[in-house]
């Protein structure tokens, strides 16, 4: 039994740091992922925002009150997408700005604030990897030690129940 559980306690080792250490490559591919994103509805903004140049003095809210206010229908629900397309940009910029630090807290971040959307088709692609930065490696070993410890954990508690069960029968 002590040989299986010194293989096993090995292989959970070897196994949580690696996957801790593919971690940090998630959340800079998650990054990415919204940098594009917010790339590319700037694209999209990018002509509202020369018409607002040439009619309301450079301001997109401007131009898209100048819209809400139309009583035309298409008018004025293209300026609800034109708002939405600004809205989306300054959460994009929001979201980025708060991945912009330190490894601990991209993390803190991400699990209170992720967006399932954008997690989903960052996994999708996701190309794991192991970052070589002494945070990465920090990040790796803490938590491969604590699903180390953890194992050891369990396989306590299972052993000392059959243990009992043994000791019943």
């Amino acid at each position: 039994m002590n040989f299986v559980r010194g293989i096993l306690d090995r292989i959970v080792l070897v196994a949580g740091i690696v996957a801790a250490g593919c971690v940090p490559s998630f959340i800079a591919q998650y990054r990415q992922r919204v940098g594009g994103q917010l790339d590319q509805v700037l694209r999209d903004i990018a002509p509202f925002q020369e018409i607002a140049n040439q009619f309301h003095h450079g301001s997109l809210e401007e131009l898209v009150r100048y819209h809400l206010a139309s009583p035309d229908a298409t008018f004025h629900s293209e300026g609800a997408a034109i708002q939405g397309m600004i809205s989306s940009a300054a959460q994009l910029r929001r979201v980025l700005e708060a991945l912009n630090t330190d490894l601990f807290h991209q993390l803190v971040y991400l699990l209170g604030k992720i967006d399932p959307l954008t997690a989903r088709a960052t996994w999708d692609v996701f190309s794991p990897s192991f970052d070589l930065t002494a945070h990465s490696i920090i990040f790796a070993f803490i938590v491969g030690m604590a699903i180390w410890l953890a194992f050891f954990a369990v396989w306590y508690i299972f052993s000392r129940l059959i243990n009992i069960v043994a000791a019943r029968s």
